[in-house]
C-alpha cells in the first residue's frame, strides 16, 4: 500500500505572509522520513468557510491522510475544528483523545485546551493537529500509529 499525505497549514498569518509555516514544514518533514508520499502542501486562512473549502478540495476523490495545523485552540480565529466537522462524514474520536492524553503527559499539558477533529471523508482520514511544530509533530506521531491501518480499512481491506 502506498502511503499518501496531504498537509493543509491553516493561519491567517501564513497566508498574508508575515509568519513562517514553521509547523506545516515540520509536518512534512516528519511525514517523509515515516515513508509517506507528501503531494499537496497547501496554506489557508483561518475561519470555517476557508478550512471547509480547502478540505473539501484536499479530500474529494483522494484516498490518504490529510493534517492540518493550526487552529484548534481558544482565539477568535481558532476555527479548523468547525470547518473540519462540515467536512467530514465519520468522526474519528479516539485519534484526538489519544493526542490529547499524550500531550497532556508533557510538562505543560497544554492538550486539554485543544478542540482538534478527526474523522473520514471518503477514503480520506482528516486530522487536526496543533499550530505549534512541536505539538503538530508530537500529535502526527501518535496518528502515524494507527492511520495505515485506517486507511487500509478506509480502502476496502479487511485486515483483522
Amino acid at each position: 500500500m502506498t502511503l499518501v499525505a496531504k498537509v493543509l497549514t491553516v493561519s491567517d498569518g501564513v497566508a498574508g505572509g508575515t509568519r513562517d509555516d514553521a509547523s506545516g514544514r515540520a509536518l512534512v518533514e516528519r511525514l517523509t522520513a515515516s515513508g509517506y508520499e507528501v503531494i499537496v502542501h497547501r496554506v489557508t486562512h483561518d475561519g470555517t468557510d476557508a478550512v471547509a473549502e480547502a478540505l473539501t478540495d484536499l479530500a474529494d476523490g483522494f484516498a490518504g491522510l490529510i493534517v492540518t495545523t493550526g487552529g484548534t485552540g481558544f482565539g477568535p480565529r481558532d476555527l479548523t475544528p468547525e470547518g473540519t466537522r462540515r467536512v467530514v462524514e465519520r468522526e474519528a474520536p479516539g485519534i484526538v483523545e489519544a493526542i490529547r492524553r499524550a500531550s497532556d503527559a508533557g510538562d505543560r499539558g497544554f492538550g486539554m485546551l485543544s478542540r482538534a477533529v478527526a474523522g473520514t471523508r471518503g477514503q480520506a482520514l482528516i486530522c487536526n493537529l496543533p499550530g505549534s511544530s512541536s505539538g503538530a509533530v508530537e500529535g502526527l506521531g501518535i496518528l502515524l500509529s494507527v492511520a495505515p491501518h485506517a486507511l487500509d480499512l478506509l480502502a476496502g481491506g479487511h485486515p483483522h
